[in-house]
């Protein structure tokens, strides 16, 4: 495997799981993670709301990652 090659996959592994961890953020706004903390922790349901979308988009965008690698290697099937 080239570096050029080896560089291409990290940074679309990269812009993947930016994307899906931004998706997972937006998705989870919906979901009224307030009434679950105590009142007056703000803080701690914004840090709640980063890492669940940290958790969702990391696994989302592995998901899709290997994916792909699996379509690509259908060639050898063959």
């Amino acid at each position: 495997m080239l570096l050029a090659d080896l560089a291409m996959q990290s940074i679309v592994a990269i812009a993947v799981h930016l994307f899906f961890i931004v998706i997972a953020f937006y998705g989870l706004q919906s979901v009224r993670l307030e009434q679950v903390f105590k009142k007056g922790h703000v803080f701690q349901v914004q840090i709640m709301m980063i890492l669940l979308s940290l958790v969702i988009g990391t696994t989302a965008g592995n998901f899709f990652l290997q994916l792909m690698n699996w379509s690509s290697q259908l060639q050898y099937l063959f």
